[in-house]
């Protein structure tokens, strides 16, 4: 069984700066993606960041250039560097990875860490 743990969420003001930090537990040597998601107050979960298995990187166009997601393999941990917050960055932060069992697709969760910009 694979658990995802988040840390690094807190409070900053505009401009500031964030790391984000997933640490997995249990097998993932079979996963696909590793990715950030973010929900805002009344918003629905929105994919923010991803990695692949062959270290290719995306994003999304808002954070494109202030975020920076990486993987150290070794640590079997996950990391989101935040740079140059917005307030409209605010919302809870979930790390998400995409592991292949046999044929099919599973989706495991951490549990979320909060990041609040203020201006």
């Amino acid at each position: 069984q694979v658990q995802l743990v988040e840390s690094g969420g807190g409070s900053v003001q505009s401009g500031g700066s964030l790391r984000l930090s997933c640490a997995a537990s249990g097998d993932i040597r079979t996963f696909t993606t590793m990715n950030w998601y973010r929900q805002a107050p009344g918003k629905q979960r929105v994919l923010v960041a991803t990695i692949t298995n062959r270290g290719t990187t995306n994003y999304v166009d808002s954070v494109t250039g202030r975020f920076t997601i990486t993987r150290d393999a070794a640590k079997n941990t996950m990391y989101l560097q935040m740079d140059d917050l917005k307030p409209e960055d605010t919302a809870i932060y979930y790390c998400n990875v995409q592991i292949l069992l046999v044929v099919q697709l599973v989706d495991f969760w951490g549990q979320g860490t909060p990041v609040t910009v203020s201006s």
